[in-house]
């Protein structure tokens, strides 16, 4: 009991660090969507966001998640482990930094934006901040410094939103126009450089003959597996354009569909931010609990509390849509039909992520390379089938099988390797109902709009209740 109360508590304070900064960068879209850029430059945004976060897998190269796992092992020295991982990371980044700038006038043109060589290098940059400060975020994670963590991210967001209405609406140059986004990020991010400068400073490059290989090797097939889950979850955002039929949207052009798409896809963010500020704290967690020998039963009612709370963001969000959608431009309303989908499809990546932690553990990592492969192949060809005939809505399905797919096969074989006593038909049952009372809330038509937003927001509250009623009444029945 007192260690899911620590780690509910790490979730909390590392969603003020990942959750509410994203969330307040999801404030910024209004201000894109709204009064800013079009349909179609709305697109571009998404379609150079989705590569770099393709791409910023690889600078990473894992090795967070090795630095997790070496740093826990017994007689290990976490200062060294960290030279080594910072060596790999920064070595890497820079060599494909380099590269990347070197051929931005050709990336530039590929892209579409062969008047804007400056936006690749901007690019390039915040991938490259990016990487340099990750080994230093995971010391954070792992030294439990979850308060610095959350300050450092809320300074980088604040600056960001501030850069962004400077640009946008106080200095605005038409002829970058899509580029201020680009700008604002990397100003943004130049702060971690200063938040992180004593850690830097300190930073000795390394290398060890022996465990730096051991890391590498451990970490390459996490980083197929995260360059894999990217691919899953941008690859529609870079197909759509192609795949789906000229005029399949009316008078609405392909780039514009896109736009459409990025923007309510926003809206599914809602449910990844509390995944991301799980995983921040529940990382470190698997790694520090896995010699317990309660760990099976431990990491179990970890993934049931949150498939738990997962169905409440599903609900809540899915539901009152007729007040979140304002957020965003009417002219991108057409496509709030992919949330709820998009949303049950984040519930299950982050289910994936919990029932990942036995090759995580054991050591197996090529084996959630596999699993993503899979998802990789279940995407391609879900988009390349169901684009043309649903549209971006098929982009939405296919995210839904894939993540499926991934969880179920991850749960499979880890019962196989490292068998947990996941409450599976308890779970299945949360999501099912969930689902069900969302379906069954749509069919309710109430033409007044104030009380039909009362209605949902009643449902919503009545839901959660009986939740978190259910949920303290199996803690109290485990704990007797």
């Amino acid at each position: 009991m007192s260690k899911l109360k620590g780690l509910a508590g790490q979730t909390v304070l590392y969603g003020l660090g990942s959750m509410l900064p994203r969330f307040l960068n999801f404030l910024l879209v209004p201000l894109h969507t709204k009064s800013m850029f079009s349909t179609a430059q709305y697109g571009e945004i998404t379609n150079l966001m989705a590569i770099v976060g393709v791409i910023n897998v690889v600078y990473m190269f894992g090795m967070e998640t090795a630095y997790f796992r070496f740093s826990n092992q017994p007689g290990a020295d976490p200062k060294k482990v960290f030279n080594l991982a910072q060596t790999v990371v920064v070595m890497l980044s820079l060599l494909l930094s380099i590269a990347f700038i070197g051929f931005s006038s050709p990336i530039a043109s590929a892209l579409g934006q062969s008047a804007h060589r400056e936006f690749i290098i901007w690019l390039v940059l915040v991938m490259l901040i990016d990487a340099v400060v990750a080994i230093p975020f995971a010391q954070l994670r792992l030294e439990k410094k979850a308060t610095l963590f959350a300050v450092y991210k809320l300074a980088n967001v604040s600056v960001l939103m501030g850069l962004n209405y400077y640009f946008l609406k106080i200095n605005y140059n038409p002829s970058i126009g899509i580029g201020y986004v680009f700008l604002a990020n990397l100003i943004a991010n130049a702060f971690f450089i200063i938040f992180f400068l004593r850690t830097l400073l300190s930073w000795r490059p390394a290398w060890d003959a022996s465990l730096s290989p051991e890391m590498i090797k451990y970490a390459y097939p996490v980083m197929l597996t995260g360059l894999a889950g990217m691919t899953n979850e941008f690859f529609s955002r870079t197909t759509l354009e192609y795949w789906l039929p000229q005029g399949f949207y009316g008078k609405m052009t392909n780039k514009e569909a896109l736009g459409v798409f990025g923007a309510c896809y926003k809206f599914a963010v809602l449910m990844n931010l509390g995944i991301q500020a799980f995983r921040y704290a529940a990382e470190p967690f698997f790694f520090s609990n896995a010699n317990d020998k309660n760990s099976p039963a431990l990491f179990a009612k970890v993934n049931h509390y949150f498939v738990v709370v997962g169905c409440i963001v599903l609900l809540g969000v899915s539901i009152n849509l007729d007040i979140i959608k304002h957020f965003i431009g009417d002219k991108f309303w057409s496509g709030l039909n992919i949330v709820p989908i998009l949303l049950l499809a984040y519930l299950f990546l982050g289910i994936y992520y919990n029932t990942s932690v036995w090759f995580k553990l054991t050591g197996k990592t090529h084996i959630g390379t596999i699993i993503t492969l899979t998802g990789v192949a279940i995407t391609i060809l879900g988009n390349y089938w169901l684009i043309p005939v649903l549209g971006y809505l098929g982009s939405s399905w296919a995210a839904l099988a894939c993540y499926f797919s991934m969880t179920a096969l991850c749960y499979w074989l880890g019962q196989k390797y490292y068998p947990i006593p996941y409450t599976v038909g308890k779970d299945l049952g949360y999501i099912i109902i969930t689902m069900l009372i969302v379906y069954s809330v749509y069919q309710i038509n109430i033409s007044d709009t104030f009380f039909a937003s009362l209605f949902h927001i009643a449902v919503t509250i009545i839901f959660t209740s009986i939740c978190i009623l259910l949920a303290r009444r199996d803690l109290a029945r485990k704990t007797a």
